[in-house]
C-alpha cells in the first residue's frame, strides 16, 4: 500500500506543473513593450511591465518617441483631475492591478489609462505569439464589444 501511494505521488509530481512553472508562465509578461500610434502605426512609446510586491502586474511609460511638446516634457494634460494634469507622461503608471489567470492564460482584472484621452478602461492582456501582446481595453463587460484592441511588441531592453 505504501509503495502504491509513493508511485502515485511520484507520477503526479511529473504530471502536474510545478508552482514555479506556473509562476514562470505568469511572469513572462514582465519586460519592455513597444506601443504604436493608433492612426499611423508608428512607434509611440515603450512600457515596462513589472510584478509588484503585492503579486499584481503594473506598467509604466519608460520611453517616448516624442518626449517633449513645445520644448517641454510632455505632461498628462488630458487627465480629468486637474491636480494631475501637470505630472509627466514619462514614468506614468498606465497599467494597474493585473492578475494572471492560468485557465484563460491572460492577465485581467486590471485597468489601462490612456494619457491621450485622459480615460481609464477595464482591460485584459494575452500573448498572441511569444512577442506580440494583445491589450483589450473596454467599458462595461468585455463581452459587450465596447472597447479597443491594441498590439504591443515585447522587446529585449529599455530604449534609450
Amino acid at each position: 500500500m505504501k509503495y502504491l501511494l509513493f508511485v502515485c505521488l511520484f507520477a503526479a509530481s511529473f504530471l502536474m506543473p510545478s508552482r514555479s512553472q506556473a509562476q514562470a508562465k505568469a511572469d513572462r509578461i514582465v519586460g519592455y513593450f513597444l506601443t504604436y500610434d493608433d492612426e499611423t502605426g508608428a512607434e509611440k512609446s515603450q512600457v515596462q511591465i513589472y510584478k509588484a510586491t503585492n503579486g499584481k502586474y503594473y506598467g509604466k511609460i519608460v520611453w517616448l518617441k516624442e518626449p517633449t511638446k513645445n520644448g517641454k516634457p510632455k505632461v498628462d494634460d488630458k487627465n480629468p483631475e486637474v491636480k494631475l494634469q501637470t505630472r509627466p507622461v514619462m514614468g506614468l503608471l498606465i497599467l494597474k492591478d493585473f492578475t494572471y489567470s492560468k485557465g484563460d492564460d491572460e492577465w485581467s482584472e486590471g485597468t489601462i489609462y490612456n494619457p491621450a484621452s485622459g480615460k481609464t478602461y477595464s482591460c485584459y492582456m494575452n500573448f498572441e505569439t511569444a512577442t506580440r501582446l494583445k491589450i483589450r481595453g473596454y467599458i462595461g463587460a468585455s463581452w459587450m464589444g465596447l472597447g479597443k484592441t491594441a498590439y504591443w511588441t515585447k522587446e529585449a531592453a529599455l530604449r534609450k
